[in-house]
């Protein structure tokens, strides 16, 4: 359909295990830099992101054509193992 536009904005919110305190000012704009970087990979357009001690909060201009479970899927997988590579 000619002149079609889809505009899907999605906050995301995930706690670490146990809701923890673990995310250290430390490393916090590392790991921020390393999601920013998956989500472009992706295809979405991160629009914020902060990560909380125990929490992360993320808003996306989401591409239609990636599901959102897929998404989060690869958020929480490949962040947690880039976390545990570099030994936060």
């Amino acid at each position: 359909m000619p002149n079609t536009y889809t505009q899907l904005i999605t906050h995301l919110v995930f706690a670490v295990k146990n809701r923890e305190a673990l995310i250290l000012p430390s490393f916090r704009e590392e790991v921020e830099r390393y999601i920013t970087g998956l989500l472009q990979r992706k295809g979405h357009k991160l629009l914020a992101i902060y990560l909380m001690p125990d929490h992360a909060h993320i808003l996306i201009g989401q591409k239609p054509v990636v599901s959102l479970s897929e998404t989060v899927n690869v958020l929480k997988v490949e962040s947690a193992k880039f976390i545990n590579a570099k030994h936060f």
